[in-house]
């Protein structure tokens, strides 16, 4: 198993959602995050300079199989690409393991149904 983590400009989130919903990847959370980039300069909208080093992001959080690590990041590089400077990061660490508070199942199960076994 391995834990995904997508920051991604607020405007993708939408794209991200659906492209990950049409690789049947359906849990997931996402929080509202602060965070300071590499670029430095003030940027000017209606007369007034704002500093562009804090910036707004969505944080894409998903635990998934081995088998759609691929798939999950494909489907976040495809929808949260705008080609420009601040597109985002995703990075991918491994679980150790998992466990469904209701019924104490562990390991992959855990993250999905035993009806969705392939």
């Amino acid at each position: 198993m391995k834990k995904i983590e997508a920051i991604i400009r607020k405007s993708r989130f939408e794209d991200v959602k659906k492209a990950l919903l049409e690789a049947d990847i359906e849990w997931f959370s996402y929080y509202d995050v602060r965070g300071n980039g590499k670029a430095r300069q003030g940027r000017i909208y209606r007369g007034i300079v704002y500093d562009t080093s804090s910036i707004e992001r969505t944080l894409v959080s998903l635990v998934v199989r081995e088998k759609n690590v691929e798939k999950a990041v494909n489907a976040i590089l495809k929808a949260a690409s705008t080609g420009e400077i601040g597109d985002g990061r995703i990075f991918i660490i491994p679980v150790q393991d998992a466990v469904r508070i209701r019924t104490g199942e562990r390991g992959d199960i855990a993250l999905y149904n035993a009806e969705q076994e392939e």
